[in-house]
This record gives C-alpha cells, structure tokens and sequence, in this order.
C-alpha cells in the first residue's frame, strides 16, 4: 500500500525502520519491497501461487506463496512437507475465504461504537485488537469498497488489506501442546522459504 517509494509512503517508512532494528538485510528489504509490487528485485514479475496440503496431526494447510518459478516453488514446499510426513492434496474446502482490512489504532475505540457503520458499509464481521486496531472482515469480492467506505466514515488510515484463508470451525483440530510446537517448527520452515507469503492451518 502507498507504492515502493518511501518519499511517497510514511508507512514504507515505518515498516523499513523496524526491519532495521530487527536487524533484518538490506537485500531482504529490498526484496520484500520488490515481492509487494509483484517483481523480483531485477524486475522480473512474479505469479501467485496457492498450495495446498495435509500436514502431520491431520492439519490442513493453505500456504500462499508470489514466485518467478511456479514449479521450483511447489517442489521446494512439497519437499518440506514430505520431510514431515505430510502431503501436498486438496484442503481448501477447510477453509473460508474472507477479505481482511485492520485500520490505525485509536484510544477508546470499541466494536458498539463502529459496528452499525461497518455493517451498513457491508463488512461481515468487527473486532477490535489487544492493541487498539480496529479488524474488519468482508466478502472478498467486498473488500477494498467496504474499506474505502469505512476509512471516509470513521476517518481511520487503512493499515493492512488481505484476502485471508479463515478455517472454518468444525474443521479445527485441537492439538496437545508438544503437538502444537511440532506443527509451529513446520510453518517456520515453510515461512523461510523467500516465494511463501502465509501460512494458513486450522489448528488450535
């Protein structure tokens, strides 16, 4: 959001400032500006691609994933996968598509104070963050209306906009605790890999 020019984008700003302090590379953060764009840091244009597996405790996965090389990038998550005793296979049908806008924080801001206006606006669904950030939930279709809609109304700057993969819920699978840090060591392997965007599991 706001273009890869920090001149033009106090957000791009913010964002680089704390990659820094993370003490995050210079050519990663080239790089992740570049994949915000849809390009490689040489320019080249990257495509979506969207993978779907069955990983160990019967946990479904979608992981969303912007590469040069569609195939490279399914044989390097499939071989991950597979190193874990897990599958590449359909498990969309586990999840609901949603769009996702999270709006700046703002003291004192509760979910009664916005909810009629979201929803006039055509959201689905209203919370409000531990840290003050107002999530609103749409139709995918929806999404960049209903927060236009609601970024003029409540004159909040838009943080974030995603269509996300929201499990559904009688699809969740509750695992023990030695179970859950199994599954969580998975996706940060699969969030290393440069071409993965997000991991979604419906996993509690």
């Amino acid at each position: 959001m706001g273009g890869p020019d920090p001149a033009f984008n106090p957000r791009l700003v913010a964002a680089i400032a704390n990659a820094k302090r993370g003490a995050l590379a210079k050519s990663s953060i080239e790089s992740a500006i570049a994949q915000g764009q849809g390009k490689t840091t040489s320019g080249v244009a990257l495509e979506s691609v969207t993978i779907e597996a069955m990983l160990p405790f019967s946990v479904g996965a979608v992981i969303e994933c912007q590469t040069d090389s569609k195939m490279r990038t399914i044989q390097d998550v499939r071989a991950i996968i597979s190193r874990r005793g897990g599958s590449i296979t359909p498990t969309g049908f586990l999840f609901e598509r949603k769009g996702k806008a999270v709006f700046e924080k703002k003291d004192a801001l509760s979910v009664d104070a916005v909810l009629d206006q979201a929803i006039e606006a055509g959201a689905t669904d209203v919370d409000v963050e531990h840290d003050g950030s107002l999530v609103v939930e749409t139709e995918p279709s929806d999404l960049s209306a209903v927060t236009q809609r609601l970024s003029e109304s409540l004159g909040l700057k838009v943080e974030s906009l995603n269509i996300i993969h929201d499990p559904r819920e009688d699809t969740m699978v509750v695992l023990e605790e030695e179970e859950m840090a199994d599954l969580e060591h998975l996706v940060a392997q699969l969030e290393e890999d440069p071409a993965v965007l997000d991991v979604y599991v419906n996993a509690a």
